[in-house]
Formats: C-alpha cells, sequence, structure tokens
C-alpha cells in the first residue's frame, strides 16, 4: 500500500488535482501533472488499489437541498462495554443527517456533525430519535452560525 512516505510528486500532483475536479480526463490530468495518460491512467489505478484514493462523489450545497442548519453534538453513552458501542455506532451509520460522527476522547464520547432543514428538525431528531436510544446518557448541541472554511481536500 502507497502511503505518505511512498508518495511521488507525479502522485502528489494527481491526488491535488483529483481533489479540486475529480471529473478530469486522464489527458488532462496527464497535462496538469507533467506525465502520459496511459501513467496517470495506472497510477490512480494504483492509488484506488492501495486506498489511497477512495470513491468519487460529487459535493452537494446543504442549502440548496434545504439542509442549512449544520449542528455539532457531543454524546455521552450509558456504557463504554463493546457491545453497546457497536449497537449505536450502527445505528448511527444508518442516520442520514449524521454527516460525521468520531468516537472521542475526554469528557465526550462521541462528536457529530448533524444537518438539518431548521431547528424543529434538529429537535426533533435529537429528542426523538438520539436521546431515546438506550445507549445515549446525554447530548449537547452547538448550533453553527456560519462555516468559516470547509474543504474535503486533503493536503498532500
Amino acid at each position: 500500500m502507497k502511503d505518505d512516505n511512498h508518495l511521488d510528486e507525479i502522485d502528489r500532483k494527481l491526488l491535488r488535482a483529483l481533489q479540486q475536479d475529480a471529473s478530469l480526463s486522464h489527458a488532462a490530468l496527464a497535462e496538469l501533472v507533467g506525465a502520459s495518460p496511459a501513467s496517470c491512467w495506472r497510477r490512480i489505478k494504483a492509488l484506488e488499489a492501495s486506498g489511497v484514493l477512495r470513491e468519487a462523489v460529487r459535493l452537494v450545497d446543504p442549502e440548496k437541498v434545504g439542509r442549512g442548519v449544520n449542528v455539532m453534538c457531543q454524546l455521552r453513552m450509558k456504557s463504554h462495554a463493546a457491545g453497546p458501542r457497536q449497537e449505536f455506532e450502527a445505528f448511527l451509520r444508518g442516520r442520514p443527517e449524521v454527516m460525521e460522527c468520531h468516537a472521542m476522547s475526554g469528557e465526550w464520547d462521541y462528536l457529530m456533525r448533524v444537518v438539518v432543514a431548521d431547528v424543529a428538525g434538529y429537535e426533533h431528531f435529537l429528542m426523538g430519535v438520539v436521546l431515546n436510544h438506550p445507549n445515549v446518557a446525554t447530548a449537547a448541541s452547538h448550533f453553527a452560525l456560519n462555516q468559516v472554511k470547509y474543504t474535503t481536500a486533503m493536503p498532500v
């Protein structure tokens, strides 16, 4: 598997270019990175096979699809045993409102980023769904006022 120490400059240029526009053709990529289209294709396939490159997606503007409320929610669990944690994590993976969830160290067990249409939608999600889960003890919510920075591009 390629890791950060085994990526050469052409790999890094490919990664930067694909993070900006995943729809670029191999010919366009070749021109950008200074390699042949066939070489770009082989490198991309190798980066995919090694797991460095994951799925290609299109990003959706949350405001334009009625999901303009962005909430950071901290959760504390009733139990830290493996079974309840795994059950809760599987539950969260099935919730479309949850854009990200991180198991955390420190005072809180999880940090979720939730997107909803409005405050009422978040209240329903929090009170009717999350806090009704048998493994959740408590939650703290923080509403984002403005998105200062957002990127999906990994520095390479």
